[in-house]
């Protein structure tokens, strides 16, 4: 092989991988690390390249299983994924799936047992949502889905934090939290989605219950707000605007519905979500590790 073959391989791997995980970009990753920074808090910015590898390899881990297992639903859905487009061949994609496993748990290890014990409940996480059809009914995948993401918040967070054995009760507070959001709104990705999941039987909570789910979302998005702008006391005019953003949101999900409209309410919810997570961040910030939540 010569030196620009060898480079136009690594080009290519390069490629693979990343495609793997772009669409996830800012509903995971960014999400994730804003938090990880937030909450833990950061120790030195000589940890964030740390916080989102880590983040990023757990993300591939899940996403390759997950291409793994349905890929005619994404060769119907979404054709640039790596395995439809035809970047690599399904046997490759489950090699890959599985050397994902120790290449995870080796990379958690180097840093803590907390950190690596967080990596061997993804991995379990990732088998039960997929291999063993989790994601099949929208209860078990919304409460799957929600553990899981809190479960990269929370590796994220180990890394990040000067002692990557410890959490602050903050930081605990803030992925408690972080489940609970989750599991209640994560359904706002499932609507763009509505009409590849009809097509192979999953039972998502917009197919099950459609108006209660668009209620929930119109509601639920605000309340939420109100819950986390008076725990994290951010101030009348901050809350105002992620108060006034939420309803805005919500109300988008109930009046625009389609497969477009809904696209880019999920985008506007992945902001939402990510705004949610730097609230730790402020309170941080303007009252320190020391302050009570109650006055």
């Amino acid at each position: 092989m010569t030196g620009i073959e060898y480079w136009q391989s690594i080009g290519h791997c390069v490629r693979v991988l990343s495609r793997f995980t772009q669409a996830d970009m800012f509903t995971t990753i960014i999400p994730t690390t804003f938090f990880a920074v937030a909450a833990a808090p950061i120790c030195d910015l000589g940890r964030l390249p740390h916080v989102i590898f880590w983040i990023w390899m757990h993300l591939l881990q899940f996403n390759v299983a997950n291409q793994v297992v349905d890929p005619e639903e994404d060769g119907r859905n979404k054709p640039s994924r790596p395995i439809p487009a035809g970047l690599i061949s399904i046997r490759n994609a489950t090699i890959l799936r599985w050397l994902l496993i120790p290449a995870c748990l080796l990379l958690s290890a180097m840093y803590s047992t907390h950190v690596f014990s967080v990596s061997v409940v993804i991995a379990s996480l990732v088998i039960w949502y997929n291999e063993l059809q989790g994601h099949e009914h929208w209860f078990s995948k919304n409460v799957m889905t929600a553990v899981g993401y809190s479960s990269f918040e929370l590796g994220g967070t180990l890394v990040a934090g000067c002692n990557r054995s410890y959490l602050e009760p903050v930081a605990l507070i803030a992925v408690a939290l972080s489940i609970a959001i989750f599991a209640t709104t994560l359904h706002c990705q499932d609507f763009k989605d509505e009409e590849g999941d009809r097509l192979i039987g999953r039972k998502t909570l917009p197919i099950v219950f459609p108006a209660l789910a668009r209620t929930s979302v119109m509601v639920g998005l605000p309340l939420w707000s109100i819950c986390l702008t008076c725990l994290w006391k951010i101030d009348v005019i901050c809350s105002a605007a992620f108060i006034a953003y939420a309803g805005l949101v919500g109300m988008r999900f109930m009046m625009l519905q389609g497969a477009q409209p809904d696209r880019m309410s999920c985008k506007l919810y992945s902001l939402w979500f990510s705004l949610a997570h730097l609230l730790p961040g402020y309170w941080r910030y303007f009252y320190g590790t020391q302050a009570c939540f109650a006055h």
